[in-house]
């Protein structure tokens, strides 16, 4: 062969930076879990929009009654606490700590309680 593929068959190049690009981010099972909390809370007139940002430490959803406040509940994923208090945490409007775990269903309970607050009224 000759020309700019000689001698290049199954090489693999890497592209440039991929390690710098690395983030977080949110698998599809588990955003699919957050926005269908998120649409059940925006039916029940809690929500009203979202946000998300992915970083390279954590990914974060977070959910907002009107877009010019702070969130009324922030969900994060860290994956580097994993192996400690879990990598989920639910964080109320204030900025505390609501609930932490390894399981993402089990972090939203808090949020699932109130939605059947409103349901019951």
């Amino acid at each position: 062969m000759t020309g700019p593929d000689a001698g290049t068959s199954g090489t693999v190049v890497p592209f440039p930076n991929a390690r710098a690009i690395q983030q977080v981010g949110f698998e599809r099972p588990e955003l699919l879990k957050i926005l269908d909390l998120y649409g059940r809370m925006v039916a029940a007139g809690l929500w009203r929009d979202y946000a998300m940002d992915f970083g390279k430490d954590a990914a974060v959803f977070a959910a907002f009654k009107r877009t010019a406040e702070r969130p009324t509940a922030r969900i994060e994923k860290r994956p580097s606490l994993r192996s400690k208090q879990g990598m989920w945490a639910l964080f109320g409007e204030a900025g505390q700590v609501l609930k932490r775990g390894h399981d993402l269903a089990g972090v939203l309970s808090p949020l699932e309680r109130r939605l059947m607050k409103v349901v019951e009224d």
